[in-house]
């Protein structure tokens, strides 16, 4: 493995363990030469997926580009890192043993949406806007309709405590207000 630093060819492993539920080996390695340290990992790639894009394009299939855009989706959302990686693991897992030496890039939208719907409502939303170019506030109306009553409330723009419009929870604390109003002078 060469150095990302120097280049050196000679790097030495410092330390192996088992990652990603034990689909993966992460392996710290350092570089005699420069004492760079950084870290590999080590995946099963169970056969080559090509992904047919929209434009006829077909490309080898990525794993660094679906947990990039996985990431994105996700950004600012408290999500275990964990929960992350075993998505993109699923995701690819079901790609590569699917059978298909071809996949369209649709295909791995729908599955990305899928997992997404199941981790995080928010970036299920985020990701849906981008991959299906919404253009108008009715497509997210639309999108919002799929995720169920339950999740949004009791109404169709939910009537939860969140909700459009919906009256706060009343302050329990009766100097909260003389405090806020002490910070903003």
């Amino acid at each position: 493995m060469r150095c990302p630093y120097c280049g050196g060819s000679e790097t030495q492993v410092k330390d192996s363990r088992p990652s990603e539920d034990g689909a993966a080996i992460r392996r710290r390695r350092v570089c005699p030469d420069c004492a760079g340290r950084f870290t590999t990992f080590e995946r099963v790639q169970l056969r080559e997926v090509v992904v047919l894009k929209r434009s006829g394009k077909r490309v080898p299939f990525d794993r660094d580009k679906l947990q990039r855009s996985i990431d994105v989706a996700l950004r600012k959302r408290a999500v275990d890192p964990e929960r992350i990686d075993r998505l993109v693991s699923g995701i690819t897992r079901q790609l590569e043993s699917a059978g298909e030496p071809e996949v369209t890039s649709e295909a791995i939208g729908e599955l990305v949406m899928a997992g997404l719907k199941g981790l995080d409502d928010v970036a299920y939303v985020r990701f849906a806007s981008v991959y299906k170019n919404f253009r108008e506030a009715k497509d997210f109306e639309d999108l919002l309709g799929t995720l169920g009553e339950s999740a949004l409330g009791d109404g169709p723009l939910g009537d939860g405590p969140l909700a459009p419009g919906s009256a706060p929870e009343p302050e329990t604390d009766p100097d909260a207000s003389s405090r806020r109003r002490a910070v903003r002078s």
